[in-house]
């Protein structure tokens, strides 16, 4: 996960239009076609935008956004330690 990738789908894209790419690309990802590779970067994009969901649903609970973007990397960074 990147943030400034997080921030950036967060602040330019509704929750509406990265909840239809995230099923365009979990779609997409089934393709028997597709290599390792391809899978592992649509895995990374999916993942990033589902950050941007988290950070989304922070601000609209009144967190500044700035805070919720911490408090999401704090999470994630959180669960990796574990």
């Amino acid at each position: 996960m990147k943030l400034p990738v997080i921030r950036q789908i967060q602040r330019t894209c509704s929750r509406e239009q990265i909840e239809t790419a995230i099923h365009v690309l979990e779609n997409t990802s089934e393709a028997v076609s597709l290599k390792p590779e391809e899978v592992d970067v649509i895995g990374e994009l999916i993942s990033n935008m589902c950050g941007a969901l988290e950070v989304h649903q922070l601000i609209a609970d009144g967190m500044p956004e700035k805070d919720a973007a911490n408090q999401f990397m704090k999470k994630v960074l959180g669960s990796i330690d574990k």
